[in-house]
């Protein structure tokens, strides 16, 4: 990117927070051999995790446990021209740990569309890029 195309680079820790002030983002990963985007609510962990809580018998789980996934988030101000994203890139992997499990039923996301069975599903923060938008970057 050159120096006035309107975008910043964000580093690991600007990224972290900012994901941190969001509610929702979108799973990346891999349906029948082909790219699928699906919007869940999260929250981070505090190694820099994603946590995700959804069915046990979901699709999404069957689809990203043990898999190689990436978690976009984003925020944008359409009236201004300005917003940034983050990705999240990582191993994902249902929790299976009895006292994990209980730590996040208090502190982890709350699921929408609660069902019994619930699972957690940590996403690994292995890689970690963002970039900052506005329109003032992009003047001469």
């Amino acid at each position: 990117m050159s120096r006035h195309d309107g975008y910043r680079e964000l580093g690991r820790e600007e990224c972290l927070r900012l994901l941190a002030r969001v509610p929702v983002g979108r799973v990346v990963f891999t349906r029948q051999a082909l790219p699928a985007i699906l919007p869940v609510n999260f929250c981070l962990d505090g190694d820099g995790a994603v946590i995700l809580r959804t069915s046990a018998a979901s699709a999404l789980v069957r689809a990203i446990d043990g898999a190689v996934v990436a978690f976009e988030a984003d925020d944008v101000d359409a009236a201004r021209h300005s917003g940034w994203s983050v990705i999240v890139t990582g191993g994902a992997a249902v929790v299976t740990d009895a006292a994990e499990q209980r730590r996040l039923r208090r502190e982890g996301p709350q699921s929408w569309a609660a069902s019994p069975g619930d699972v957690f599903v940590r996403i690994g923060s292995e890689l970690v890029t963002g970039r900052a938008f506005s329109p003032e970057r992009g003047a001469a």
